[in-house]
């Protein structure tokens, strides 16, 4: 967790998912790219619930292997309530509204991120989904949900997760009617790029604006 700058009572939230391996802190240091701009936000990477299957280090927000489509499904779907329930109570504890929270990610919880904030009743100031893929949730389509504006960041050399995905996303997202951008990060393969770090600013000042 990482308090606003400014100290005092947090007015925006963001909350950062890590990838499969990896832990909160892994992520918690995009805080510090963005307390700059948004002073009073408050930053929080949880770990994932599960410890990795892989790595007794690490912590996974569900299972990898077998067929991974289907297990890609199963996971994010079986992992959502956990995530959902976080932020309730994150929401109860410091009175900060869904509207002006941000959910973002990395891989697995990039996935996670798209799934979550896609089903929820409330909009989310925004969406930020670095090397990941979207299962839609139960009933998208169906305008039952918000629809956030989400930025989706991929690196088109990527191994682990193809960028395709990525590319795939946006397209349902948007025949959807989401505001989304899409952009490829040329030569960089299953990480987070410089240009891919100043184009998901870019989109968080166009959506959420700097603190005056």
């Amino acid at each position: 967790m990482m308090p606003p700058k400014v100290g005092g009572a947090p007015k925006r939230l963001m909350v950062l998912l890590h990838g499969y391996g990896a832990d909160g802190q892994d992520l918690i240091s995009l805080g510090y790219q963005w307390r700059e701009l948004w002073p009073d936000m408050l930053f929080v990477a949880p770990n994932a619930p599960d410890v990795c299957d892989m790595s007794a280090t690490g912590y996974q927000w569900f299972p990898i292997g077998g067929e991974m489509p289907l297990r890609r499904i199963q996971g994010v779907e079986a992992a959502r309530p956990v995530i959902v329930s976080f932020l309730i109570d994150l929401w109860a504890q410091t009175g900060i509204s869904p509207g002006s929270t941000v959910l973002a990610g990395f891989s697995q919880g990039a996935m996670m991120a798209l799934h979550v904030g896609t089903s929820l009743d409330q909009g989310l100031a925004g969406i930020v989904a670095f090397s990941g893929a979207f299962v839609p949730p139960a009933g998208f389509g169906s305008g039952k949900f918000a629809r956030p504006p989400t930025a989706l960041v991929h690196g088109d050399s990527d191994g682990v997760v193809a960028p395709d995905l990525s590319r795939e996303a946006a397209e349902l997202l948007a025949a959807d009617g989401f505001d989304v951008r899409l952009h490829i990060s040329p030569g960089v393969a299953h990480g987070i790029a410089p240009d891919g770090l100043e184009f998901a600013t870019a989109f968080l000042v166009e959506n959420m604006a700097p603190t005056a």
